[in-house]
């Protein structure tokens, strides 16, 4: 099975993995778990405004930081494709209006794929499927 990181799981596997669910932790941990770990091109994005916003603080640089962040087995980085920006602005509504939780829903739709998210409102979202 393949799924997609939301990005404060991708963030929390590598500065503190002690916010992850336990069922999260374990899945990640063993490779055999899953067949592919997807991440939205709109991830590392969010970790550059969270970083500029001063709302999460990393010693070193926030390219480093990044490089060794797609250092995770199995990971694949899913470009923002113009099929994936199409969809993300044509989700069945109700949907909150964060963009980047547009554009992961939308990846998840297009690579037919669970989310591993905290989110609520992800979790809320009936047309999309949520572990956490």
């Amino acid at each position: 099975m393949k799924y997609l990181l939301d990005t404060h799981v991708w963030i929390w596997w590598y500065m503190n993995p002690g916010n992850l669910s336990g069922k999260v932790i374990e899945l990640i941990s063993e490779i055999s778990n899953y067949e592919e770990l997807l991440l939205s091109a709109i991830s590392p994005w969010e970790f550059c405004k969270l970083i500029e916003k001063k709302r999460l603080f990393i010693k070193g640089s926030p390219l480093k930081w990044l490089e060794e962040a797609f250092d995770l087995p199995k990971l694949r980085l899913v470009p923002l494709l113009p099929q994936i920006a199409f969809e993300s602005t044509n989700l069945v509504q109700p949907f909150h209006d964060d963009p980047a939780d547009q554009i992961i829903v939308a990846t998840a739709k297009i690579e037919n794929v669970m989310i591993i998210t905290k989110d609520k409102l992800l979790h809320d979202y009936k047309h999309i499927k949520c572990i956490w």
